[in-house]
C-alpha cells in the first residue's frame, strides 16, 4: 500500500473514492444482506486507511465518507420502514491498549479535567449480533426496529414479540417513553442445533441452506416477513443502552443499565464499572480469555464514560459518540492442512489463489476455504498443498493464512500459473504490481460480461438499450461468444429475440437501430471500449492524436515489442536514463507527445496484441465497424494555446470530459500546477493545487466560468 506521504492530491482523491465505494459495498453485504465477504479485520483496515487519508487531505473529505455512514440503507427490504426518534449510532474502534489510553486522554482534554478528576468507565462484552431498538410507551412494548442506516430501520415488532428474552411490559415504574437498545443474537449451541435441523429437513443435504455463523443466523431469523419463522428460531436479546427517553431515573450509565435490568430486560452479566484504564484493560483480558467458552459470539469489549452529564457534553462525531469506544479482539486462530490451491479468475482478469483446507472450526464456524490473495503472498508464506497452516478469522467468510508451520519441509515450491486456467491466455504481472492478470480480455469467459458491459458503456460506444441484463441474457444464449463484434451480428437473431419474454418489436427495433448507429464509431471511444489495461479515455485520445488511424495499432505494438527485445538496459546504465530512452523510443514509434503515454501503456498494448486470439478479435471487430480517421477538431477560444489544470470535484462533467473540452478549445490539459500553467479550474474541495496556483499568481476560475468559455467558443 502506497505511503500517504508520497500521494498526490489526485491520487488521494481517487483512493478515497474507491474506499468509499468499497466500504459501502461491504456495509451493505454485512448489515443489509447478512452475507459478509471480508473479515472484520480487513474491513477495519479499510476504514483505518480511509481515516488516515482524510486526516492527511481534509479538503478531500467526501459527502459519502464512511465516517458519515452508519450501517446500511434498507430501501430493498420487504419490511416496513421506521424512522428512529434518535439516530442509532455506531462505535469507533480501538485495537490496542494505547488506543484505549488515548481515548481516555481525549475525553479528559475535551472536558478540560484536572489531574485529580477520575474518568469512570463501564466495560461490557460486545456481542456479535443485530442491533435493535425496543420502544416502550407507558411501560408496554409498542415498536421494535433494526438499526438500518441509523436514521431509518426495519419494523420487526411482530418478530420481536416472539423473543422470550424481551418483555412485553416493563416491570415497576418506567418513564412514559423509553427506548431500550441492544443486540438480538443467537447462542452458539442454538446456532449449531438450527443448522442441524435445517440439514435434517432438506431434500438435498448438499444444497441445504446453512448459516455461516450465529450473527447471520440471528439477522436472517429476525428479518422475516412471517413472524412464525422468527418464533421457530431461538433468538435472544441483551441491552446495552437506550435511545429516546421521556425521563432518566439515574445520572450514570452503570446505574441506568442496572435499572433496565430491573425492568426485566436482560443486560450483560459482564457489565462492570471501573475508575482506571488499568482496570478496564484487565477486564478486557479476562473476557478475552473466557471468549471461547462464552455461550455467544463476541468480538470485543465496549467502554463508555459513566457520567451522563459528561456524555452529553462530549456529544457525537459524524457516526459515533465521543464517550464510547469498542476495543476489538484479535482474530481467532486454528491449525489445519492446506489440501489444494485453486486459481479463480475475476471479472477484471485478476488471478486469485484460494486455499482448500481440511475443514476446521474457528470461533464456532466451520472453515474450509482461505484466501491466499496473490502470487507474492504465496511466496511470502511459502505455502504448498500438504502444508500445515495457522488460519485466523474475525467474522469473515474466507479467512487468512497467518503462518506456515511446515515451510521447512523439503518439497517442491508451488508454481503460480503463467496462463489463465479459464481461457489459456498468458497471465502476467506488470512491473511493480503484485496481481497476475489474464491477458485474454474479451475472449476469456471469466471476463466477458464485465468487458462487454464496459464496451457498450457511456464512455465507450454508448449503445443505448444494451444494459447489463441484456448482455447477460445474450451471453447465456451464446450470441456474444466471439466478443464485441457479435453485438453487430445480433440482428441475425431477430426472430429468436422477438419470441423471448420482455422483447417486443419496438424494443428490438430500438436496440438494433442503436447498434447500427455505432457502425462508424469514434476511434478513441472504440479503443477505450476494448478495456486494454492502462488505456483509459484520455490515453486512447492521446494515442490516436498521433496515429490517426486505429488500424495501425497492432503493427505499432509489434514494433514497440521488437524495440524492447532489441534494446535491453545496458550495463551501467541507470534506471532513470534507461526509462527516458525507452519512453522516447515508444513515443517516436507511436508518434505521440503526451506525457501519459509511456512504458506501462506500451507494454499493455504489447500484451494485448501479442495474443493471437486478441488479434483475431480485433480483426473480427474491424470487419463489422469502420471508425473514421481520428482528427482532433479544435476551435479558436480565449484559452487556445494555454495550459489548463482542473482540480477539486467537478459537478457537471467528469475529469476526462473536462480535459477533452480543453483540447477541443486548443488548450493543453495538464495534471499538475507549475509556472507554465496559465489557468486553473477549481471545483469544491480543491486543495494543494489551488494553494499552489494562488502562490504562483495563476488565474483561477470555477466550473461555471469554464462552462461560459466553452459556450462562447461555440
Amino acid at each position: 500500500m502506497t505511503d500517504i506521504e508520497s500521494l498526490t492530491e489526485a491520487d488521494a482523491a481517487n483512493e478515497l473514492m474507491r474506499l468509499a465505494k468499497t466500504i459501502a459495498h461491504h456495509n451493505k453485504r454485512y448489515h443489509a444482506e447478512d452475507a459478509p465477504e471480508i473479515s472484520d479485520a480487513e474491513y477495519d483496515a479499510l476504514v483505518r486507511r480511509n481515516n488516515a487519508l482524510e486526516a492527511a487531505f481534509p479538503a478531500l473529505i467526501r459527502a459519502d465518507s464512511p465516517n458519515a455512514q452508519v450501517g446500511a440503507a434498507v430501501e430493498g427490504s420487504p419490511l416496513a420502514k421506521v424512522a428512529h426518534a434518535q439516530r442509532m449510532m455506531s462505535l469507533d474502534n480501538a485495537f490496542a491498549a494505547e488506543d484505549v489510553e488515548e481515548f481516555v486522554a481525549r475525553v479528559r482534554r475535551f472536558l478540560n479535567l484536572g489531574e485529580s478528576e477520575t474518568v469512570a468507565l463501564t466495560a461490557e462484552d460486545k456481542i456479535d449480533g443485530l442491533s435493535c431498538s425496543l420502544r416502550y410507551e407507558q411501560g408496554r412494548l409498542v415498536q421494535a426496529a433494526t438499526r438500518g442506516d441509523g436514521s431509518v430501520g426495519e419494523d420487526v415488532t411482530a418478530n420481536v414479540r416472539t423473543i422470550s428474552d424481551i418483555p412485553q411490559a416493563l416491570k415497576g415504574d418506567a418513564p412514559d417513553v423509553f427506548e431500550v437498545r441492544g443486540e438480538v443474537y443467537m447462542a452458539k449451541s442454538d446456532f449449531s442445533a438450527l443448522n442441524a435441523r435445517l440439514l435434517a429437513v432438506a431434500d438435498d443435504p448438499e444444497k441445504a441452506r446453512q448459516f455461516a455463523n450465529p450473527r447471520n443466523a440471528a439477522a436472517g431469523s429476525l428479518r422475516q416477513k412471517d413472524a412464525g419463522v422468527t418464533a421457530s428460531r431461538p433468538l435472544r436479546f441483551l441491552a446495552h443502552g437506550w435511545g429516546e427517553a421521556s425521563a432518566l431515573p439515574a445520572d450514570t450509565h452503570y446505574a441506568m443499565m442496572k435499572q433496565i435490568a430491573a425492568w426485566g430486560v436482560p443486560v450483560s452479566p459482564l457489565l462492570k464499572r471501573f475508575e482506571s484504564v488499568a482496570e478496564v484493560l484487565a477486564h478486557y483480558r479476562t473476557i478475552e480469555a473466557e471468549r471461547a467458552e462464552m455461550p455467544y459470539d463476541i468480538d470485543g469489549v465496549v467502554y463508555k464514560v459513566d457520567r451522563l452529564d459528561w456524555q452529553q457534553r462530549l456529544g457525537f462525531v459524524a457516526k459515533a459518540p465521543r464517550w464510547a469506544i469498542a476495543h476489538k479482539f484479535p482474530a481467532e486462530r486454528a491449525q489445519t492442512t492446506l489440501e489444494a490451491i485453486d486459481i479463480q479468475v475475476g471479472r477484471t482478469g485478476k488471478l486469485t489463489p484460494v486455499g482448500r483446507l481440511t475443514p476446521v472450526t474457528v470461533g464456532g464456524v466451520v472453515v474450509s476455504n482461505v484466501t491466499l490473495h496473490n502470487r507474492d503472498e504465496i511466496g511470502r508464506l511459502g505455502v504448498r498443498p500438504g502444508d500445515r497452516v495457522v488460519i485466523q478469522r474475525a467474522g469473515d467468510v474466507i479467512p487468512q493464512v497467518v503462518e506456515n508451520l511446515t515451510r521447512d519441509e523439503e518439497r517442491a515450491a508451488y508454481v503460480f500459473p503463467d496462463h489463465c486456467p479459464v481461457c489459456g491466455s498468458e497471465a502476467v504481472a506488470e512491473e511493480g504490481e503484485v496481481d497476475v492478470r489474464c491477458t485474454g480480455g474479451l475472449i476469456c469467459n471469466a471476463q466477458k460480461f464485465e468487458r462487454l458491459r464496459h464496451f457498450v458503456s457511456r464512455g465507450a460506444l454508448d449503445i443505448e438499450g444494451l444494459g447489463e441484463k441484456s448482455i447477460q441474457e445474450f451471453l447465456d444464449l451464446g450470441w456474444l461468444d466471439k466478443g464485441p463484434a457479435d453485438i453487430f451480428r445480433l440482428k441475425n437473431h431477430r426472430d429468436e429475440l422477438l419470441g423471448r419474454e420482455g422483447w417486443k418489436e419496438k424494443s428490438v427495433n430500438n436496440l438494433f437501430a442503436a447498434i447500427e448507429a455505432k457502425r462508424a464509431p469514434d476511434a478513441a471511444r472504440l479503443l477505450f471500449g476494448l478495456g486494454i489495461r492502462h488505456v483509459g479515455a484520455v490515453t486512447a485520445r492521446d494515442l490516436l492524436k498521433g496515429l490517426g488511424d486505429i488500424a495501425l495499432l497492432p503493427a505499432k505494438a509489434a514494433e514497440i515489442q521488437a524495440w524492447l527485445d532489441a534494446n535491453p538496459q545496458a550495463e551501467g546504465e541507470s534506471d532513470g536514463k534507461y526509462q527516458t530512452r525507452k519512453m522516447d523510443a515508444i513515443k517516436a514509434i507511436l508518434e505521440v507527445r503526451a506525457d501519459g503515454i509511456g512504458p506501462a501503456v506500451a507494454e499493455a498494448l504489447g500484451d494485448f496484441f501479442h495474443e493471437p486470439h486478441n488479434r483475431a478479435l480485433w480483426d473480427d471487430l474491424l470487419s463489422e465497424v469502420s471508425p473514421p480517421p481520428y482528427v482532433v477538431e479544435t476551435r479558436t477560444s480565449e484559452v487556445s494555446g494555454m495550459t489548463v489544470v482542473f482540480t477539486g470535484k467537478l459537478e457537471t462533467m467528469s475529469r476526462d470530459e473536462a480535459k477533452a473540452q480543453a483540447e477541443a478549445l486548443g488548450a493543453k490539459a495538464a495534471g499538475s500546477v507549475s509556472a507554465k500553467t496559465d489557468l486553473v479550474v477549481a471545483g469544491p474541495g480543491a486543495g494543494s493545487k489551488l494553494k499552489q496556483a494562488s502562490a504562483l499568481g495563476i488565474k483561477v476560475i470555477d466550473e461555471a466560468e469554464w462552462a461560459a468559455i466553452v459556450e462562447a467558443a461555440g
